[in-house]
Parts: structure tokens; C-alpha cells; sequence
């Protein structure tokens, strides 16, 4: 279970070298790859700030603001997030967060707003939380946490102090999953890393979704389209329960296995159960439509990121409609 008032084992050179400051930054912008433990960090950055007693670079988990906050009902703590998951962040939750800055501290020590993601904010409220950024108010830290920065204001950007927050080496991250997921062999977690893209906290995400079942689903329905054994509209209907996500990220890595093997790679083949399939595609697909397709992939994952309201059925059966006529195009 991870715990959520203590950094991730590879932060812990930035959280000390953070919490060991003489002055901090009214505004902070935590940012890095999905499931690297940006959010981790950032909410044990502020149990420590709001904490009466930290000791040891950590908060004591035992004053009156840390039973506060740990009971969610702290009244200086501030969490700020999209009313549905892939939703966005209104102008309203900014409104709310711009009152709460200037109110008094109740307890009277340090006000604290977590905002996640800040990309996931709409126009209007982004520009909203610039007065709060250009106008700091005496003892409140604003903690934004980011998987895409580029897509905030550059204005947004400017106004914080950004730090980056990586995923940690392979060994690293096996060794924390080792305790983090102890039912599954460390086959599985060398998988469930792989398919997280080395993302560790997201590996654990995915073990949650069962997504090493939901990949041998894909992986078998995607053979036997190509087999002409099941029609591309009746694959997407067998696919409900697989998120659009998974998908695009699956599909993307099948293409550049594809590009790698055309290339003659000697690290190719990184997707060992679509290994036939991809060496089959690669010797009969020209590199001219291996490229467009790539490109229509792309585009379509960034329609995604940007939470685009893609239709699911109409987007999957295009999908695997231009997926077939890759493979068989000579």
C-alpha cells in the first residue's frame, strides 16, 4: 500500500534537499511521467509543511494538523481536482480555491492547495489561477502536480518553481514492486513495468484494472483479426471492459516494435506475445504506410490526452479497420 505522507524511495535525494530549505517557493509545479510518484511527493510535501512538529525531514503524524488532515477535515488543506476522473478542472473549483487563499489560516499556521493534474484546467480557469500566482498571500503554498506541463500556460509555468520528478531505474523498481505487489510473480511485475512504461506506481494501477488478463484478451482478439476469424466491430464490443488507454499505449508499442524490426534493430522485439505477428507484418508492410499509420495513431492519441469526446465504438472499429489494412497491404 503506498503510503501517502512519505516520498517514494528514488525521491528522497530531492525531498531532502526540498525540505532542508531555508525559504520555499509560494508556488510549486511537481512534474514527470504518469505513476513516477509526483502526487506522492507532493502530498507528503504538504503533511510536512502543514505538520507543528516535523521531525526528521518528515511530518509527525501525531499533532492536532496531522490528525486533522489525516481525518480529511483539516480546514487549511486544500484539494483541487476534476468533479470526474478525465474530466476538467472548471472555473468554479478555482473560484473556491482563490477564497480560500484569502481567508485566514484557521488553525493558524500554513494553507496548503493541491491541484491535480493542473493540465486537466479549462481556459478559463487557468487564466482564473494566474491573480493567485502573480499575488502570493503570506504563508499558503499552491502545489500543482503535472503529467503534461507543456500543456499549462506558459504565464502558469513561469510563476512556479518546477520540479521534475522522475521514474527510477529498472532494479529499482522492481525492488519496490517486490513489496508493493507480493501475489505476483516477478514475471508479472516485470510485465506489469514493461506495460507501465517504467512507471512504478502505475504498474501497480494497472495489477488493480487486471491488465495482464485484459492484454492476453487484446492480444489473442488482435490474431484472430488478422486471421479473418472475427470481424473488427464484434472484437470492440469484446473489448468494453479494456480502457481506451490501454489500448492506444498497446498499439503504439506494436508500432514501433514494427518500425525497430523494419529497421533491423537488434532490440526489436520488447513485445514477446505479439512477436509472430509483428515479425509477419514488419517483412510485408511498406515503411511509407507504416509511417501514415503512425501518424493517424499519433493524432488520435493526442485527441485522447486532450479529452477529445472520441465516440469508443466508431474510434476502436476505425482502428482495427486501419490496423487489418496495414497488415495486409503489400
Amino acid at each position: 500500500m503506498v503510503d501517502s505522507t512519505t516520498a517514494m524511495p528514488w525521491h528522497q535525494g530531492t525531498w531532502q534537499a526540498l525540505v532542508t530549505q531555508s525559504h520555499f517557493a509560494h508556488a510549486y509545479l511537481f512534474t514527470g511521467p504518469s505513476g513516477a510518484g509526483k502526487r506522492a511527493f507532493a502530498t507528503a510535501f504538504a503533511a510536512w509543511l502543514m505538520c507543528d512538529q516535523p521531525a526528521g525531514g518528515q511530518a509527525c503524524q501525531q499533532c492536532r494538523s496531522c490528525l486533522l488532515r489525516q481525518a480529511g477535515s483539516h480546514p487549511d488543506l486544500l484539494s483541487i481536482a476534476p468533479e470526474e476522473q478525465g474530466k476538467a478542472i472548471r472555473v468554479d473549483a478555482i473560484r473556491q480555491l482563490v477564497d480560500f487563499i484569502a481567508q485566514t489560516a484557521q488553525q493558524g499556521g500554513r494553507k496548503v492547495v493541491l491541484l491535480h493534474p493542473a493540465e486537466a484546467m479549462n481556459q478559463n480557469a487557468a487564466n482564473a489561477l494566474l491573480k493567485s500566482l502573480e499575488e502570493p498571500t503570506a504563508d499558503t503554498y499552491l502545489l500543482l502536480i503535472s503529467d503534461q506541463p507543456s500543456r499549462l500556460l506558459p504565464t502558469i509555468r513561469s510563476r512556479c518553481r518546477v520540479q521534475p520528478l522522475g521514474a527510477p531505474d529498472q532494479q529499482q523498481a522492481l525492488a519496490w514492486l517486490a513489496g508493493e505487489l507480493p501475489d505476483c510473480s516477478a514475471e508479472q511485475q516485470r510485465l506489469l513495468l514493461q506495460m507501465a512504461g517504467g512507471a512504478p506506481l502505475r504498474a501497480v494501477a494497472l495489477q488493480q484494472m487486471d491488465a495482464l488478463a485484459l492484454r492476453d484478451k487484446v492480444v489473442e482478439g488482435v490474431k484472430a483479426l488478422l486471421k479473418g476469424q472475427i470481424s473488427g466491430p464484434r472484437l470492440c464490443e469484446q473489448w468494453n471492459a479494456v480502457p481506451v488507454e490501454l489500448l492506444l499505449d498497446w498499439f503504439a508499442d506494436w508500432t514501433l516494435d514494427l518500425l525497430k524490426l523494419q529497421q533491423q534493430a537488434q532490440d526489436a522485439a520488447s513485445n514477446a506475445d505479439m512477436d509472430k505477428v509483428l515479425g509477419y507484418m514488419a517483412q510485408r508492410v511498406q515503411p511509407l504506410a507504416l509511417l501514415h499509420w503512425q501518424e493517424w495513431l499519433l493524432a488520435h492519441r493526442r485527441q485522447f490526452d486532450n479529452k477529445a469526446n472520441l465516440n469508443r465504438q466508431l474510434f476502436l472499429e476505425k482502428l482495427l479497420a486501419e490496423w487489418k489494412t496495414l497488415a495486409e497491404r503489400r
